[in-house]
């Protein structure tokens, strides 16, 4: 696959990942044929599936691969392939580690867990082997967040090795560390292998896109909206009252949120590009639905353009419900005009 044709993507959030409860109702019925056929319909070129360990391994059971995780994934490669859409296939929580849940993130330093880390990988690849390398790429581990960059690439290196002796050719992406942020991708090691696409996520600032989100600390008490263009009225005092939340959201206070201001922390992306003359591409990035309608379309619109004038691929988060989706639990459109800015 070349990584130019990756243009504007969607997420499939909440369906092979972050789901509720492991189950198999869920997973034949939260995306269907129809939805991949709407998404190309539309005008996307590809889709990012994020999926879950617990899919493909039980815990009880480390390297008893399941043949019904391979089968939801081989579905949608079907789909996709006959839609004309591409697939990335992301692995959003691995074995000992999950983006959402910190405390518990044990990959780091559990030499067990990165071989099952790598196993799991070269399982995938063994499986996946004969899907079309213009359809289908891999994602290694969505938002990885270490103590140390060093020890992440160190990973990405040994499971390429792995993979790469079996399937040389497919592109597989790669993200840097502290949840993939832009600011780290400086951080991430090059390797000598031309189908590597690397990768950021852009969800800045966090009291635009993360407002009033209940899992976000500091945010779920700061309970004002936030317009684009503005600036987070009312944020000053509010760390006044409560300076606990001054390492999180101190950056936000004073500032008027504009497309210069998007320019500006996409910076590190720009002298990416310059430094290395890798491909860069950008796998999340959308704003919360209790963000006013006119705030989602307005910062959507300045990151789109930002990231087309720099040739940087994109794919929104996400497509279904998860608090950013385009569509409802029903399937129903939320808001024509956003889907109109994403494909352009």
């Amino acid at each position: 696959m070349e990584k130019h044709v990756l243009e504007k993507g969607i997420n499939l959030g909440g369906w092979l990942s972050q789901y509720r409860i492991y189950d198999h109702s869920h997973f034949k019925t939260f995306i269907q044929k129809k939805d991949i056929r709407r998404i190309a319909a539309w005008g996307f070129d590809h889709v990012r599936l994020p999926v879950d360990y617990p899919l493909f391994e039980d815990d009880r059971k480390p390297g008893e691969y399941l043949q019904s995780g391979f089968a939801y994934v081989q579905k949608c490669i079907d789909w996709c392939r006959r839609s004309g859409l591409r697939i990335i296939l992301d692995l959003h929580k691995a074995p000992g580690y999950a983006f959402d849940d910190q405390q518990s993130n044990r990959l780091e330093n559990d030499r067990d867990l990165q071989d099952r880390f790598v196993e799991l990988w070269l399982a995938l690849a063994k499986e996946f082997k004969s899907a079309d390398q213009d359809v289908l790429a891999f994602e290694l581990l969505n938002e990885i967040n270490f103590q140390s960059s060093k020890k992440w690439n160190g990973m990405v290196e040994k499971t390429l090795r792995g993979m790469r002796a079996m399937d040389p050719e497919r592109l597989i992406v790669v993200g840097g560390n502290c949840f993939n942020s832009v600011d780290y991708l400086s951080e991430i090691q090059i390797l000598p292998d031309a189908q590597i696409l690397y990768a950021f996520h852009f969800y800045l600032p966090h009291s635009v896109t993360h407002q009033k989100a209940y899992w976000f600390e500091g945010l779920d008490v700061f309970d004002s909206p936030v317009d684009y263009p503005g600036v987070a009225v009312g944020l000053k005092s509010f760390l006044k009252d409560h300076p606990q939340y001054q390492d999180r959201l101190g950056e936000d206070v004073d500032v008027h949120f504009d497309r210069s201001y998007l320019e500006k922390r996409i910076e590190p992306a720009l002298h990416f590009l310059m430094a290395t003359r890798r491909a860069l591409y950008c796998g999340e990035f959308g704003v919360i639905d209790r963000a006013p309608m006119g705030t989602r379309e307005n910062w959507t619109r300045d990151v789109v353009s930002i990231l087309k004038d720099h040739y940087i691929g994109y794919a929104y988060w996400t497509y279904k419900m998860l608090d950013f989706g385009l569509v409802n639990e029903a399937g129903e459109i939320i808001n024509q005009k956003l889907i109109d800015i994403l494909v352009g």
